[in-house]
């Protein structure tokens, strides 16, 4: 197995932060390598909900399965390439701050335990080493962007 993980702080209150992450659905509005999103599932929230994500040619399904409300979001992927026996991205937000959070991100890949496939796992592992920096500044770019806006209206954030 294999873990990469990328952090970032945003200048938001971690309820904030919380409230963008758990609308499951709409990862689109602020992911800029998310094309579309959808749900496959009844449910929007909590273990089980499912989306449907459009990156570049790739649909990726994602399914929770750890939501612990302002602190942890986990979901499995699927429909990547068969180098990957499985992927899992891991949300984890800590307050830095009374108007800060530290968010990381962190996807761990099993790709298996050959030499070959451990050597498959760490070149994939670069590769959504970017996308998760990609997800991250989107993240902190439409948090903040919402709070300073808010700010200007009077509104607290």
């Amino acid at each position: 197995m294999s873990d990469i993980t990328e952090t970032i702080e945003i200048a938001a209150p971690v309820a904030d932060v919380w409230a963008v992450l758990a609308d499951f659905e709409s990862i689109a509005r602020w992911a800029p390598n998310v094309a579309h999103s959808s749900l496959t599932t009844g449910r929007c929230d909590g273990v089980g909900a499912g989306r449907r994500v459009q990156v570049g040619r790739n649909a990726l399904i994602e399914v929770v399965i750890t939501w612990e409300p302002e602190q942890t979001l986990a979901y499995q992927l699927s429909g990547l390439p068969p180098i990957v026996r499985s992927v899992v991205n891991e949300w984890r937000l800590e307050p830095a701050g009374m108007h800060t959070t530290t968010v990381s991100l962190t996807s761990r890949i099993e790709a298996g335990s050959r030499p070959p496939q451990k050597v498959a796992a760490r070149a994939f592992g670069r590769v959504l080493a970017r996308s998760s920096r990609t997800l991250l500044d989107g993240l902190r770019d439409h948090v903040e962007r919402a709070a300073a806006a808010a700010s200007r209206h009077g509104a607290p954030s």
